[in-house]
């Protein structure tokens, strides 16, 4: 069971990047996947969501007009586009699979993003 992300970088204010997470070893289907950050010194901070089943998609105040979430069921994996970068955007990313009450999440190892103005 795990998740694996790619993608990080550093970027120029302004730079876009694209985060992907692989899943494998459980039921991607049967999971909400989301993406979080953590930037230096600050606490973990919700970015999107991809849900399960009715495919709603959410984005946090900071994410959305900017960031992209999108899930692909055949292939196990859930990518984030982020446009427009500024370096408050700087942190590491994490993928999250959850499936809700009586499942544990799971968590990816994390991919950095580096935005230099």
């Amino acid at each position: 069971v795990q998740l694996v992300e790619s993608g990080g970088g550093s970027v120029q204010e302004g730079g876009s990047l694209r985060l992907s997470c692989a899943a494998s070893g459980f039921d991607f289907r049967a999971y909400d996947m989301r993406w979080y950050r953590q930037a230096p010194g600050k606490a973990v901070e919700w970015v999107a969501s991809a849900n399960r089943w009715s495919g709603t998609i959410e984005y946090s105040d900071a994410a959305k007009g900017r960031f992209t979430i999108a899930r692909d069921d055949s292939r196990n994996t859930v990518v984030l586009h982020m446009d427009r970068l500024s370096p408050e955007d700087t942190a590491v990313y994490q993928c999250n699979a959850d499936r809700g009450v009586g499942y544990a999440p799971i968590w990816g190892q994390g991919t950095q993003v580096t935005v230099s103005a």
